[in-house]
């Protein structure tokens, strides 16, 4: 089994659509995970929403701290976070340079989310 840990600022848009994405594309060989360097503790209402339009429900879903996240790694992915992602070991460390879509208009986001998902895809397939 692969574990994948992905990471933003709040852990309420960006890095739960990529765990959600990593558990519907990954099926059962992927443990997708997903943590905040500052987590906001809720999950953003427009995720919610938007990943509710492909089928999953990220209202069970709550924002974590990297301190709620431990072990070994296959890949950290890393989203737009900077300096406010702390290093975090893994067998690969990717950043995504994405943009926060929290106060996007509902197209900006969608588009957000798409990348995120065809983002996700590719890095389950060359684990």
């Amino acid at each position: 089994m692969k574990r994948v840990l992905f990471v933003c600022v709040e852990n309420a848009n960006r890095s739960q659509m990529a765990e959600a994405f990593a558990r519907m594309h990954g099926g059962g060989g992927v443990e997708a995970l997903s943590a905040g360097s500052r987590p906001s503790a809720r999950i953003n209402p427009k995720a919610v929403r938007f990943m509710a339009e492909r089928g999953y429900d990220l209202a069970a879903h709550g924002s974590k701290s990297l301190d709620d996240v431990a072990g070994d790694f296959d890949a950290v992915v890393t989203m737009g976070c900077g300096d406010a992602c702390p290093l975090i070991l893994a067998r690969q460390r990717i950043d995504w340079a994405l943009p926060d879509p929290r106060d996007m208009d509902d197209e900006a986001y969608r588009a957000v989310r798409d990348d995120i998902e065809a983002r996700v895809r590719a890095l389950l397939a060359a684990l």
